[in-house]
């Protein structure tokens, strides 16, 4: 009877640290959700783009393009109402990077979306 009370309580440890260790690793599925803007926010992979299909840093983080320094948000150069200071507004940011790259990979012949409801997704 002791060692089934013991079993039960190292289970629910053992199932208590690995949930509190799933949800400590980095987040890699980002929302980018424009305020104010007319689709829904695009579920975007950082892991993917970056690791499977080796997208250089530069691309994305052009103003810094080192991985080990914490990257600006977009919006912190590319306002969502107006372009400014030589900086594309957000969305026109957006759409040139990741349909100009998704156009590319399709013309190679791999799988990329490049339509709006393909990455604008209704929840």
């Amino acid at each position: 009877m002791k060692s089934k009370k013991g079993l039960i309580v190292l289970t629910a440890v053992v199932f208590l640290f690995a949930i509190s260790f799933v949800y400590a690793q980095p987040q890699d599925v980002y929302d980018l959700k424009i305020e104010g803007g007319k689709f829904p926010p695009v579920k975007f992979s950082h892991g993917k783009h970056s690791t499977d299909y080796k997208v250089d840093c530069k691309v994305c983080h052009h103003k810094e393009a080192d991985p080990k320094v914490k990257a600006q948000k977009c919006t912190d150069c590319h306002d969502p109402a107006e372009a400014k200071n030589g900086a594309s507004k957000a969305m026109d940011a957006y759409h040139k990077t990741c349909i100009d790259c998704h156009k590319k990979a399709v013309e190679e012949g791999k799988a990329a979306p490049t339509k709006c409801n393909e990455c604008h997704k209704k929840s």
